[in-house]
């Protein structure tokens, strides 16, 4: 009996131990707060990048680590609130992305650090000092969409020969949306295009834009940010009613009805911004940890879309591509 009781209270012990280790560790968990500018739905392939490269790292949601995610759903004017309320959480490091959101987060606090995944001009946009040695509390990876522009026109050409008038979609509360604009409208100079810019500020400014296109412009750069991407489906339904050929950044708006894009891989920054929370929750300084350039970039086209507006996809072009849509 006194064996058997023995055992019983070892077996007690062990079962109780771990739960009692795990209670120790929750209570001096890290805590990761992650602002996302768009629903959990629209960046579940992101963040599903960004977990597991942190499991990968030995960082465990839930058992090593904590993550307080909280979700905009494209609204930029809940980017401040949200920033906010992470500060007042006291977390160790914030995750986010897209100029207006890190620009939240940047004055929420000068104190915690902010990793951001996804940055149109770091630099240009004040977010900052250089790339090399950011300076401050700020460090991530800028997604050069400064300097890409050229590289998209060039590829809706080779899709859309004919092309002669370009419509340019932005945001122009985002102040890297603005920068971007510049750009493309520069690089369409240079080819010869008639450029009509289509500045829009909220949702129900995208139909008034779009909609009197249709036979006064061949195609639409949509500059890609949390407004655009959120009403993607929209801008793609629009765009091909008036029978525009649409480019953009980020493969989600091809994949919701787009012609083609072109662009750093989004989940691949997501799981090298999580390579910056690891080395922060580590002691680094993101003072310290210079601002990574894109290095995986993905060429995406709908076929279907191009069968809808009566166009050809060349051959080469579609070998080249990372993904067809059929």
């Amino acid at each position: 009996m006194r064996r058997r009781e023995f055992m019983a209270a070892i077996g007690g012990a062990a079962v109780i131990w771990p739960f009692t280790a795990d209670a120790q560790r929750v209570g001096k968990m890290p805590t990761i707060g992650f602002l996302g500018q768009l629903s959990e739905s629209a960046m579940r392939k992101w963040t599903d990048a960004f977990v597991q490269r942190l499991r990968e790292l030995g960082w465990v949601e839930g058992r090593t680590v904590a993550i307080e995610y909280r979700w905009a759903e494209g609204r930029s004017e809940r980017f401040a609130d949200i920033a906010a309320e992470l500060v007042r959480l006291k977390v160790d490091v914030i995750v986010t992305g897209g100029t207006i959101a890190i620009l939240a987060a940047k004055q929420a606090t000068s104190v915690i650090p902010i990793v951001f995944a996804t940055a149109g001009d770091p630099v240009g946009t004040g977010l900052v000092a250089n790339l090399a040695r950011p300076g401050g509390n700020l460090t991530g990876l800028s997604n050069l969409s400064a300097d890409l522009p050229s590289k998209r026109l060039e590829l809706l050409r080779e899709v859309v020969p004919e092309l002669r008038r370009l419509a340019i979609m932005a945001n122009i509360g985002n102040a890297a949306a603005v920068l971007e604009m510049r750009e493309v409208q520069a690089a369409a100079a240079t080819i010869g295009l008639e450029v009509t810019p289509l500045e829009i500020r909220r949702a129900e400014d995208i139909a008034p834009t779009i909609e009197p296109l249709k036979g006064h412009a061949d195609g639409l750069y949509v500059v890609t940010e949390a407004l655009a991407n959120t009403n993607r489906f929209a801008i793609n339904t629009l765009a091909l009613a008036a029978r525009l050929s649409t480019m953009d950044a980020e493969k989600g708006y091809v994949e919701a009805g787009g012609l083609m894009s072109y662009g750093p891989s989004f989940p691949d920054l997501y799981q090298r911004a999580a390579l910056y929370v690891d080395k922060i929750l580590k002691g680094a300084k993101p003072s310290d940890l210079p601002v990574e350039q894109p290095t995986k970039f993905e060429l995406v086209v709908n076929r279907k879309t191009a069968n809808a507006l009566g166009l050809t996809v060349p051959t080469m072009l579609l070998a080249r591509a990372d993904e067809v849509i059929e």
